[in-house]
């Protein structure tokens, strides 16, 4: 019977990989009926990362020197670029003046196409204690990507403040608990027996082992 309403600000990346759980309900902030605030998400230096070797869907080493310092500045430049651009096509400024009155200006739900996704959007988000708590169990997740996941710690930081007995259960049986696979469950069968697992009699992949022993805390088994 729990519900919640969030008025968020978030890029719109994250939006495209939060809006993917459909148990909420969400009225986001229109482009085609109003202009797009100068603002965009550029990461910090220790979020600037190369792709995973291990991970489609991951981040690898963190980027050093001229090589960070070059995608901080295309990062900028090319976001800067564009709302310009979005300015030019609309004809107009951020408060809505004509900028050339001898000039129409493109309808504003085209000229926003022009604009990258880490542009800023808003939304109101209602969601059930339910759901919330699903959502922040696989956002709030270290295999999260990161900037998402700084949402989802501050919606838990809120929902421990909103109903803190449930906050309590929820953090003990879900957020720091642990789920095993049936071989998962074998195998810390076979450690109980005094046995010797290894990845390979498992019949694990090596994430999925590696996976397993980071929960058990025995990274050097």
């Amino acid at each position: 019977m729990c519900e919640i309403k969030f008025h968020i600000k978030l890029p719109m990346f994250v939006a495209r990989q939060w809006i993917r759980h459909r148990t909420a309900n969400v009225n986001e902030y229109s482009a085609r009926y109003s202009i797009l605030d100068k603002e965009f998400y550029i990461p910090t230096d220790e979020h600037l990362a190369a792709q995973s070797k291990i991970n489609n869907q991951g981040r690898g080493d963190v980027l050093k020197g001229e090589e960070a310092k070059q995608a901080l500045e295309l990062l900028k430049r090319d976001a800067l670029q564009c709302y310009d651009t979005y300015q030019t096509l609309l004809n107009e400024d951020a408060e809505g003046n004509i900028l050339d009155e001898n000039k129409n200006g493109l309808a504003r739900e085209l000229a926003r196409m022009n604009l990258p996704v880490n542009f800023y959007t808003q939304w109101y988000w209602k969601i059930d204690l339910s759901n919330l708590m699903h959502f922040v169990s696989l956002r709030a997740d270290h295999h999260s990507q990161y900037e998402i996941r700084a949402y989802a710690d501050v919606i838990l930081g809120i929902m421990e403040k909103w109903v803190p007995y449930a906050y309590d259960a929820f953090m003990a049986y879900r957020k720091t608990g642990a789920h095993f696979s049936g071989k998962g469950v074998e195998v810390i069968k076979q450690m109980l027996k005094g046995e010797k697992p290894t990845q390979e009699t498992s019949g694990m992949t090596k994430r999925e082992w590696e996976e397993l022993m980071a929960t058990l805390n025995l990274n050097k088994a």
